[in-house]
């Protein structure tokens, strides 16, 4: 009798355990790559910068994971490859050639680093449904500090945050002997949604 009962029990806690894995583990949120992106607004400026323009660039959020529990968590990798300048306001020969700059040795270097990747290090309350999100961003072969804010609308987590070029070994483009250049801040804004 006392070996069926012990038999039971180490049953009961096994089932427990696993119970306990399950629940865990379903608070972690895969991100949908296919309702989710990443925004980055540069800005001109310069002498001259009345000639310049302001840039648009977007790509899909690849993949990552929100972790939707006390400790909040969130992770997200962004292809580099797949940023493309929108700019509406110039020709698509000129949307390519900004393009062919972003992406080469000049700026974001692709070749050399096409993953763009985020990890939160701490998340801290700001209100109902808003938070600051400290984590580390890996860009262009470096990976620095930054903070997000965050709000959740509906089923969407929105953000942004600005960071500066150089922080990244990125060295902001200019033209015409640096009389229209873009500015070493640039602003990221993203949208995610997570699978149902």
């Amino acid at each position: 009798m006392k070996r069926i009962a012990c038999t039971v029990l180490v049953l009961a806690t096994g089932w427990l355990c696993l119970s306990q894995l399950a629940a865990a583990s379903s608070d972690s949120r895969k991100i949908d790559g296919s309702h989710s992106t990443v925004t980055v607004r540069v800005c001109k400026s310069g002498f001259l910068s009345a000639f310049g323009h302001n840039h648009e660039i977007q790509a899909p959020i690849q993949s990552g994971e929100v972790k939707e529990s006390d400790s909040l968590s969130v992770e997200l990798q962004v292809d580099a490859h797949k940023l493309r300048v929108l700019d509406p306001e110039v020709s698509e020969g000129t949307r390519a050639q900004i393009q062919d700059t972003m992406q080469g040795i000049q700026v974001l270097d692709v070749v050399h680093f096409s993953e763009i990747r985020f990890q939160s290090t701490a998340v801290e309350p700001k209100g109902p449904d808003h938070w600051i999100v400290h984590g580390s961003l890996a860009l262009h072969g470096k990976d620095r500090p930054v903070a997000v804010e965050v709000t959740l609308k509906g089923e969407h987590y929105r953000g942004s945050a600005t960071l500066k070029q150089t922080d990244f070994g990125i060295t902001p483009v200019t033209v015409a002997g640096g009389t229209v250049k873009v500015k070493d801040e640039v602003k990221i804004e993203f949208e995610v949604a997570l699978m149902k």
